[in-house]
């Protein structure tokens, strides 16, 4: 962190401070403050108008947690992992259902009210309709998500909906069957596309369909994916392709937003623009008459780093404050010390505080040293 930087963040404690005199920052919260209603800590002046250790050195509060669930995938995607597999850490060296939650109840505390599960492939671990029932019943978390490939999906997403399942994300990069089976390396499409159907008639809206867009490879079906559109409430996410340990990235693979954009409306030239969150991730759009919509993420060709509010943790539980950043800082390795709240927060704290302002460019990040998307967890 550079001194005017660590400057900036000493001032954001400062003020909470100030404006807090009676509540130390660093204080563990008491046992028994964690179990009040959420009505008795929206009332009560104490609590801090958002955590500081959560807030990083430009003022970028952090609300939205990632939590991977397993660096194992029944799917071998080009863009996330080599064709080979991954090396996958042993189990007792990943979080255990536990220590996910004890760090969820912590975020929880600090002000995160979104947590995405991720893998691998999250739906493959045993217990994660327990670990949703209990992420439910975090007081402050307003939704649970899930991203994933779809293979299983269909025949747990009854149970997922009792257990409380908020949004849904599902990954699918091909309408063709056999260009779908070249890209994931594995067979499951109708699976995927029963997944998809099944999360509609559920009730799920809108359904999310993540679609990396690689060039070669399935930029010639970016049409068929916005009709997808129009009688479903879906939205489709074209993603740009991005720059990961083994995934074979360069340039030359990667199709940009304006570009996809553009061949969008050569087909509706009266594509509209809709309004987005401040930390929303995606640029959306609407065919007029279309019941779902479009979305491009857009990490490549124009970063949204200044309004970012996600933090990430790996299977093996290492927090990642950046997708595209290669520091962590071991939660797992401080927990099982017998860490207390304060010290992990104080951790937590500093990491975010380091949280750059934005990740270094699509040239730089492709020959920087990262994990596999498979075993981050997007």
């Amino acid at each position: 962190m550079t001194l005017t930087m660590l400057n900036l963040h000493q001032l954001v404690v400062k003020q909470i401070i100030l404006h807090h005199p009676t509540q130390k920052l660093f204080q563990p919260i008491p046992a028994s403050d964690r179990r009040r209603s959420s009505k008795e800590r929206l009332t009560d002046e104490k609590v801090l108008p958002f955590s500081a250790f959560l807030t990083d050195s430009f003022g970028r509060r952090h609300n939205y947690l990632r939590i991977s669930l397993t660096e194992k995938c029944n799917l071998r995607c080009q863009y996330c992992m080599p064709e080979e597999g991954v090396k996958l850490t042993p189990r007792g060296q990943l979080l255990s259902t536990s220590e996910v939650l004890t760090l969820a109840q912590l975020f929880v505390r600090e002000g995160v009210d979104k947590i995405r599960l991720t893998g691998g492939e999250p739906l493959i671990r045993p217990d994660v309709l327990d670990i949703i029932t209990e992420l439910k019943k975090l007081v402050g978390l307003k939704t649970v998500a899930v991203t994933t490939n779809g293979i299983n999906l269909s025949r747990l997403l009854p149970k997922l909906k009792d257990a409380g399942l908020d949004l849904i994300n599902i990954s699918l990069d091909s309408l063709v069957p056999a260009k779908f089976e070249f890209v994931v390396r594995r067979k499951g499409f109708h699976k995927v596309m029963e997944s998809i159907d099944k999360a509609v008639e559920l009730g799920y809206n809108p359904v999310k369909i993540n679609c990396v867009v690689m060039r070669g490879l399935n930029e010639d079906e970016l049409l068929d994916f916005v009709q997808l559109t129009e009688k479903k409430p879906l939205e489709v996410r074209f993603i740009e392709y991005m720059p990961f340990d083994g995934n074979k990235w360069n340039f030359k693979k990667m199709v940009s937003y304006q570009e996809m954009l553009d061949q969008i409306r050569q087909q509706w030239p009266n594509l509209e623009r809709l309004q987005s969150g401040p930390a929303d991730t995606a640029k959306t759009f609407k065919v007029p008459g279309f019941k779902g919509q479009l979305g491009f993420i857009t990490s490549m060709s124009d970063n949204f780093c200044g309004s970012c509010n996600r933090l990430r943790i790996t299977a093996d539980g290492n927090l990642k404050v950046c997708l595209f950043g290669n520091s962590e800082v071991s939660l797992r390795d401080i927990l099982r010390s017998g860490a207390s709240d304060e010290e992990l927060l104080r951790i937590i704290g500093a990491a975010v505080g380091r949280k750059k302002k934005q990740h270094a460019g699509m040239f730089t990040i492709s020959q920087m040293k990262n994990r596999p998307m498979v075993l981050i967890g997007g």
